[in-house]
């Protein structure tokens, strides 16, 4: 029995296939679904969990290259919100482009981890270094 870290065997064999520049996205509970990639849906109620608990918990057994989000993120969250996440992010590169930009990249991911989080644009696809 597992009695530390990441409890959910899906996302344990998830991150365990992600591999040298290979990405996995985190995604709030609006992101649309694609039936080619492997989707855990963790989303339990509104903020439960958020975006940033599942990043936490999967930085401690990956290695995190870049992180890619959507532009809008900065245009439509306070700067609070902002900081909160850049301070997760622990100063690993964060490259934001357009959400459209965004989305195309997500059928080339090993997988897609879906929150209940209620933050606009909080979707991050984490590419492996």
């Amino acid at each position: 029995m597992i009695r530390t870290g990441i409890l959910n065997p899906g996302i344990n064999a998830l991150i365990s296939r992600v591999r040298h520049t290979n990405t996995l996205v985190i995604a709030d509970r609006g992101f649309p679904f694609w039936p080619a990639v492997e989707t855990i849906d963790l989303s339990l109620v509104d903020d439960i969990p958020k975006v940033l608990d599942v990043l936490r918990a999967i930085e401690e057994r990956c290695v995190i290259g870049r992180i890619f989000m959507a532009e809008e993120f900065r245009q439509e969250n306070t700067p609070a919100t902002q900081a909160s996440f850049e301070q997760a992010f622990h100063g690993i590169e964060v490259v934001y482009e357009p959400h459209l930009a965004f989305k195309q990249r997500v059928p080339h991911a090993v997988g897609l981890i879906r929150t209940g989080d209620t933050t606009p644009y909080a979707n991050m696809i984490l590419e492996s270094a």
